[in-house]
């Protein structure tokens, strides 16, 4: 018993000065926030991510532009309005889904321009054949101006960012 009170107190402040002498290994660094990772000035080009997305050796590619204008059929009354709104809210989120259309906003304005959308589609039939899905411009209260468009090929990564943001959906 007594070799071993000897031998403890011998010992303990042995590894209690060892450990004291120990230099702390640094955590390792953490991941960037997202926010970061993509603002980084600093990022190399990056040809497996360029191709996957569709982008040139300019980072863009070709879209449609679409001004969304009021049609000559304004005059449904409230209740239908208010219908064929979210029925075009809805049209928009499962083009959204789709992956055919990259952008869509309203202008915050009165004026004859409503909002735009950006088609993620090789051509103006193409992009003409799915505003013909869209129950605002079925039923005349809008109509719709295209146009070919050359822009950032990063616009298709808007959808999910926007999913990371969205609080409320806005066609509830």
């Amino acid at each position: 018993m007594m070799k071993q009170k000897q031998l403890l107190s011998f010992l303990i402040p042995l590894l209690l000065g060892w450990m004291a002498c120990q230099t702390p290994q640094a955590a390792p660094p953490a991941a960037p926030d997202l926010y970061t990772a993509i603002t980084d000035q600093q990022a190399a080009y990056d040809s497996v991510f360029a191709q996957k997305i569709g982008a040139d050796e300019y980072g863009m590619k070709p879209y449609v532009m679409a001004f969304l204008k009021r049609g000559p059929n304004r005059g449904q009354d409230s209740v239908t309005a208010a219908q064929l709104q979210k029925a075009h809210l809805d049209n928009i989120g499962r083009l959204a889904e789709m992956g055919k259309l990259v952008v869509a906003g309203p202008f915050m304005d009165t004026g004859a321009v409503r909002g735009i959308y950006i088609f993620d589609v090789r051509s103006v039939e193409e992009a003409r054949e799915l505003t013909a899905t869209d129950p605002a411009i079925q039923a005349g209260r809008l109509v719709m101006e295209l146009h070919p468009w050359y822009g950032s090929a990063a616009l298709p990564l808007l959808l999910p960012l926007h999913k990371r943001l969205e609080k409320t959906d806005i066609s509830q």
